[in-house]
C-alpha cells in the first residue's frame, strides 16, 4: 500500500471527551471516529488492526476444531423469553419491535440462538462434540458508555459455544478453548493473565477471564507472585486468619462520637487503627408471591472490618442471599436498629436480624462498632462475652495486597487489567430452559452440556494501546499493527535516486510477504515521522540522499531511541530478521 492511495487523518489534539490514553490516541491516529454515544466508525487504519485480530482468532479457533457460522444481529424475542433473559437481562438488552409489533432484541450475545440451532441440528450423541463460533456485531445499551472502544455500546465479539454429551466431555471442550485462548493472546504479543472468575449473569460454575495488564485497567487482578494462583477481585478468596482470637482486654463502653458516622472518622477520633473498627452493612431480601408482590422481607446485618470493602458477588452466593438482595431502606433500618445509618451495630437491636460476620471479624477482640444510638459507638466489643458467638461466618470482603494466597505459596499482589476474553462452562442451564436434547446410545434424550467463550475483538486494540504507548503515540505489537513496516523516503518527490531506492525496497518487502506501506506523500520529515510515531507502525526504514550516497538507509523500531544505519543492499534481510525475531 502507498500512503497516497490510503486515508491518513491524524489530529494534533484529542477530542475533549476522550478520557483514557487508548481513546485519545485512536482518535488522534485516525483509527476511529465517533458517530454517537458509544458508537464508532472503524476508519481504514483502525479496521486493518481489527481484521488482523480477527484473522488470528479465526486461525486458532479453526485449529482448535471450532466451526464458524454467523447468527443474526436482530433476534426474535421468543427465544430470549424461553430462557427468561428477555425480562431478566435489564436495560442493557436493546428491545425493539418490527412493523407488526413483534418483539425483537439486538444481540448482546447468542446463547439462545445457538441453542436453538443445536436442538434442530444435533440429534445424536454421534454428532458430538461440536463447537460453533462467530465474529459478529453485538450491542449492549451501556448506561454510561465511555473510554472509546473499551466500553462502547456497539462492538465486535468472537463468541463460541460448545455442545457435549456429559460434564466430563464438556470440561474437556472447555480446556481446549482455554488453551486456544492462550495461543491467541500469546500471538497478539500482549502481556496478559488468565484468572479465575465469577460467571456472573451468564451462568455456569467454571470460568476464566483473560486480562491484558495495564495500569489504566478497570479490573483488579489478584495473583500470587510466588505461585500460580490468579483470580479477579470478585472471585479471589480471603482466607480465614490462622491466629486464634485474643482474650478480651477491655470493658464494653458506650463512647460518644459526635458527628463521626464513618469508621475512618471514629478511628481518627479515638486515635486507634481503622482495623479495630467494624462496619455494619444492612441488606434485605424479599419473598414474592406468584404475582410478584412482596409477601415479606428479612433484614441482614453484615459485619466487616472497617478497612475492608464488601464483595457483593461473594455475598450473592451466601445461602439466604443467593436469590437476590438489596440494601435495606431507611424505614427498615429504623425498625430494626432504631437509629440512622452511620451508628449501626449488632448490639441493642429493636428487632432480630440475620447476622453474618466476615472471617476477619469473627476472630477480632475489643472491637468498635455503632451503638445504635446517634453520635455514639461502643468500644471493647467481644464475641462470647458481649454478644453470642457468630453462627454465620463467611468470606465477605475483597482481598488486599499482602493477604495469604489460597494456594499456600506466599502472599497476594494486585495489579490492574482489561478484560479481553472470557471462557465459561455453562452446564445445561440453556439446554434445559430451551428443551435442547440429543439421543444417547440408549435412544434416550439428554440435555446438552454447554460452554461459551468470548473475545472482545474491538476492545483488543484499545487494550493493546493502553499497554503499549509513549508520549509520541501508539506502539503496536507486530501481529496487530495496521502496517508492520513503513518506508519513509525523504525528498522522494525531488530525488530520483531516493524514489528508485524506496520503490525497489517497497517491492522487495511486498514480494517477501511483508505488510509494508510506502509514504509517498512528499511530507516534510518531521511531519512524516510524527504521523507514524502516532499511528505506531513498529518498524520504520528511512531513505534520504545523504544516507544513500554512503550506501545506507536508517532502520528504527518504534521503541528504539535512535536509528541504526543499515547498508542498502542488506536492508531486506535486516528487516526480515527483525520481523522474525519479533523485534
Amino acid at each position: 500500500m502507498k500512503a497516497s492511495q490510503f486515508l491518513i487523518s491524524t489530529l494534533k489534539e484529542a477530542p475533549a471527551d476522550a478520557e483514557v490514553v487508548s481513546h485519545q490516541m485512536m482518535m488522534r491516529a485516525g483509527l476511529i471516529k465517533k458517530l454517537g454515544a458509544g458508537i464508532y466508525s472503524y476508519m481504514p487504519m483502525g479496521l486493518r488492526v481489527i481484521r488482523k485480530a480477527e484473522a488470528i482468532v479465526r486461525e486458532e479457533m479453526n485449529r482448535a476444531g471450532a466451526i464458524e457460522l454467523s447468527m443474526p444481529v436482530v433476534q426474535p424475542a421468543e427465544l430470549w423469553q424461553e430462557t427468561g433473559r428477555f425480562e431478566k437481562m435489564g436495560p442493557e438488552l436493546l428491545r425493539i419491535k418490527d412493523r407488526h409489533g413483534r418483539d425483537y432484541v439486538v444481540q448482546p450475545t447468542s446463547e439462545e440462538v445457538i441453542t436453538d440451532i443445536a436442538r434442530q441440528e444435533l440429534r445424536s450423541y454421534k454428532q458430538l462434540p461440536k463447537n460453533f463460533y462467530q465474529i459478529q456485531t453485538k450491542f449492549r445499551d451501556e448506561r454510561r458508555p465511555r473510554f472509546g472502544l473499551m466500553r462502547g455500546r456497539e462492538f465486535t465479539m468472537k463468541d463460541a459455544y460448545s455442545f457435549d454429551r456429559d460434564q466430563v466431555a464438556a470440561k474437556q471442550s472447555y480446556q481446549i478453548m482455554s488453551n486456544a485462548y492462550r495461543q491467541i493472546f500469546d500471538r497478539f504479543g500482549l502481556r496478559y493473565r488468565a484468572v479465575a472468575a465469577d460467571s456472573g449473569a451468564i451462568g455456569g460454575d467454571l470460568s476464566e477471564e483473560f486480562q491484558v495488564i495495564a495500569a489504566t485497567g478497570e479490573d483488579a487482578i489478584v495473583y500470587c507472585p510466588q505461585g500460580e494462583y490468579a483470580a479477579n477481585m470478585e472471585k479471589a478468596e480471603a482466607l480465614a486468619p490462622t491466629a486464634a482470637r485474643a482474650a478480651p482486654a477491655q470493658a464494653l463502653t458506650l463512647t460518644p462520637t459526635p458527628g463521626k458516622s464513618t469508621c475512618n472518622d471514629v478511628a481518627l477520633l479515638l486515635n486507634l487503627p481503622l482495623s479495630r473498627t467494624v462496619k455494619s452493612l444492612v441488606l434485605a431480601t424479599d419473598v414474592l408471591d406468584d404475582q410478584g408482590n412482596v409477601q415479606k422481607s428479612e433484614v441482614w446485618l453484615l459485619l466487616l472490618r472497617g478497612d475492608h470493602d464488601l464483595n457483593e458477588v461473594k455475598v450473592g452466593k451466601l445461602p439466604g442471599l443467593d436469590n437476590g438482595f438489596r440494601f435495606a431502606t431507611l424505614a427498615e433500618i429504623d425498625a430494626h436498629f432504631g437509629c440512622k445509618p452511620g451508628y449501626l451495630g449488632p448490639l441493642n437491636l429493636k428487632l432480630p436480624v440475620h447476622i453474618v460476620a466476615d472471617r476477619e471479624v469473627a476472630v477480632m477482640s475489643d472491637w468498635i462498632c455503632g451503638a445504635n444510638q446517634v453520635d455514639h459507638h461502643i468500644t471493647g466489643v467481644n464475641w462470647g462475652r458481649d454478644l453470642p458467638e457468630p453462627t454465620r461466618v463467611a468470606d465477605l470482603r475483597n482481598v488486599v495486597a499482602g493477604d495469604a494466597s489460597p494456594d499456600g505459596k506466599g502472599v497476594l499482589a494486585i495489579e490492574r487489567g482489561i478484560e479481553v476474553g472470557h471462557v465459561f462452562y455453562l452446564g445445561s442451564k440453556y439446554s434445559q430452559a430451551m428443551s435442547a436434547t440429543f439421543l444417547d446410545e440408549n435412544g434416550k434424550p439428554q440435555f446438552f452440556e454447554m460452554g461459551c467463550y468470548g473475545i472482545g475483538i474491538t476492545r483488543l486494540p484499545a487494550a493493546a494501546i493502553e499497554q503499549n504507548h509513549d508520549a509520541k503515540g501508539i506502539i503496536w505489537p507486530d501481529a496487530i499493527a495496521p502496517f508492520t513496516v513503513v518506508i519513509c523516503p525523504i525528498g522522494m518527490d525531488r530525488s530520483a535516486e531516493v524514489k528508485l531506492a524506496a520503490e525497489n525496497l517497497y517491492a522487495q518487502l511486498l514480494g517477501a510477504g511483508v505488510d509494508v506501506l510506502l509514504d509517498d506523500r512528499g511530507e516534510r520529515p518531521g511531519a512524516m515521522f510524527a504521523d507514524w510515531e502516532l499511528i505506531g507502525v513498529p518498524h520504520r526504514v528511512t531513505l534520504g540522499d545523504r544516507g544513500l550516497k554512503e550506501g545506507n538507509v536508517e532502520y528504527q523500531h518504534r521503541r528504539d531511541a535512535a536509528a541504526t544505519a543499515v547498508p542498502l543492499a542488506q536492508t531486506l534481510a535486516f528487516v526480515l530478521a527483525k520481523l522474525a525475531a519479533g523485534l
